[in-house]
């Protein structure tokens, strides 16, 4: 009778060397399973949103945005019409300061030669009294030719203005 439970126990020997070695493959395939579980869990860097909702975060973005941006477009654009303008009234003055600088270089040198060129001319010898009436006329001459190329350089600075301030409001209506 020995011999059958010999058999017996022989196999069941076998089965639990077998069993022994399936524990150890199992124990060394467990044994890493904590860092393979860290390796293999998924990190989510972008969060993934719908179409829809991107399109609405951008048209409220860009409601917020545009009234800012217009303001500043237009606060640009003022500040640059009123640079225009000083820039007209510099040159318009620079034109009048011209204007007085080329009247009083002429003038001053042109009334001399022109007495003595109308003495010449008459024969006779001024008096006194009548060349400083002359020299008066003359004077008043001059000051009035410069009110009147004054005034019409104000002129037409004031029409370079009302063109500017007329255009402006044009502009508004045409964006």
């Amino acid at each position: 009778m020995a011999s059958p439970l010999e058999g017996c126990v022989g196999s069941l020997r076998n089965s639990m060397q077998l069993l022994d070695s399936s524990i150890n493959i199992l124990a060394e395939g467990v044994n890493d399973f904590p860092r393979l579980g860290k390796v293999l869990q998924t990190t989510r860097h972008f969060e993934l949103i719908s179409e829809s909702d991107l399109q609405i975060a951008q048209s409220a973005l860009l409601s917020e945005i545009r009234p800012e941006v217009e303001n500043l477009l237009k606060r640009v654009e003022n500040y640059l019409d009123k640079l225009e303008r000083r820039e007209q009234s510099l040159i318009a003055k620079c034109d009048l300061n011209d204007g007085r600088l080329g009247r009083d270089g002429t003038g001053g040198a042109g009334a001399r030669p022109s007495s003595s060129t109308a003495q010449r001319s008459t024969g006779k010898a001024m008096s006194a009294q009548q060349e400083l009436r002359f020299k008066q006329l003359k004077q008043r001459k001059d000051r009035l030719s410069y009110a009147v190329e004054t005034l019409e350089l104000q002129a037409k600075q004031r029409e370079r203005q009302l063109r500017m301030s007329m255009a402006a409001p044009q502009q508004l209506y045409d964006d």
